[in-house]
């Protein structure tokens, strides 16, 4: 069996607050590539539930934490739609993106 590796390096500052995050796919030519912020779910199949790691750099400015929750969202209701080809619930998800652009003042 072929395998492939995401690996994330996580640097800590004194008080174990993130000041650096780094991530390697080289199948997909990353090497080392500077981030500021992630979000990772993990389905955990015999639990029937959801594992999350949530990390962001502490120099990660608000006005970009939003924008990567807007595109996460995006990405989250296109993903929805082709694993679940369920279109209706997908567009009601978009919706509420555009919502959250709007209040959050992202769109024009």
């Amino acid at each position: 069996m072929k395998t492939s590796d995401i690996k994330i390096t996580v640097g800590l500052d004194e008080n174990n607050v993130p000041d650096k995050l780094l991530w390697t796919a080289q199948d997909g030519g990353i090497e080392q590539e500077e981030a500021k912020a992630l979000l990772l779910s993990v389905w955990d199949s015999k639990a029937k539930e959801t594992l999350r790691i949530d990390l962001w750099t502490k120099d990660m400015p608000v006005d970009e934490m939003k924008q990567f929750f807007h595109q996460t969202l995006v990405a989250m209701a296109d993903t929805f739609q082709r694993a679940t080809a369920d279109e209706k619930m997908s567009d009601t998800m978009r919706d509420f993106c555009d919502y959250f652009a709007e209040k959050m003042d992202l769109k024009a």
